[in-house]
C-alpha cells in the first residue's frame, strides 16, 4: 500500500514550484541576464528551463512510453534549448512558471497507483525505474536549479526567501524563550 500517490506528487511539486516562483519574483528583472559563471545559464534562461522542463512528460502522457531505449533525447534537448533562448520578460517567465507548473501538477493528480507502479526501461536498456521514481525526478530537477538560483541571489546581494523565513522563525522562538525565562 502506497501512501504517496499522484495527489501527493502534485502537492509536493506545487510547493517546489511556489518557492521557485518566489525566487523568480525576488530577483530584479534587470538581473535576469546575470550569468554566475562561464557556461552557466542566465537567470532568465534557467527559470525558463525550469518552467518548460516538465514538458518531457508530454510524451509519457500521450504515448505511455514503457521504454526510453531509442528515445530522441538530443532532439528534445535541441527543442528545449531553442525555447529557452527565446527572449522573455520577467512577467512572461513568471507566467510560464505558473501555467506550466499547474498543468503538470494537474496531470500528476490524475495518476493512479497502478500507473505509478509501472516500470520504465532506462535508455541503457538494462535498468528500470517505476514511473513514480521517474516522476519524482521532476521535483528533484527543479530543486537542483532552484538551489543554483538561490546562490545567484546571494551573489546579487539578495537573502533568499526561505532563509528570511527561517531567520524570522528563529527570532520569534528566541523572543518567546526570553519571554518565558523572565516569568
Amino acid at each position: 500500500m502506497s501512501i504517496y500517490g499522484g495527489k501527493e506528487l502534485a502537492n509536493g511539486f506545487r510547493t517546489v514550484r511556489k518557492n521557485t516562483i518566489q525566487v523568480a519574483q525576488d530577483i530584479p528583472e534587470d538581473k535576469y541576464s546575470f550569468v554566475s559563471a562561464p557556461e552557466v545559464r542566465s537567470v532568465a534562461r534557467m527559470l525558463t528551463h525550469v518552467a518548460i522542463s516538465t514538458r518531457i512528460w508530454e510524451e509519457v502522457r500521450k504515448k505511455r512510453l514503457s521504454t526510453l531505449v531509442g528515445y530522441d533525447f538530443f532532439g528534445m534537448m535541441d527543442k528545449f534549448n531553442a525555447e529557452e533562448a527565446r527572449p522573455r520578460t520577467k512577467a512572461e517567465i513568471l507566467e510560464l512558471l505558473r501555467t506550466e507548473g499547474e498543468q503538470f501538477s494537474a496531470w500528476l493528480e490524475t495518476l493512479t497507483p497502478e500507473f505509478l507502479a509501472e516500470n520504465v526501461t532506462e535508455p541503457d536498456g538494462k535498468s528500470m525505474k517505476t514511473r513514480f521514481e521517474k516522476l519524482l525526478s521532476a521535483k528533484e530537477h527543479e530543486m537542483h536549479h532552484r538551489a543554483q538560483l538561490m546562490l545567484v541571489e546571494r551573489q546579487l546581494g539578495i537573502v533568499p526567501h526561505l532563509t528570511r523565513q527561517f531567520q524570522e522563525m528563529v527570532k520569534q522562538m528566541r523572543a518567546a524563550k526570553a519571554g518565558g525565562s523572565a516569568a
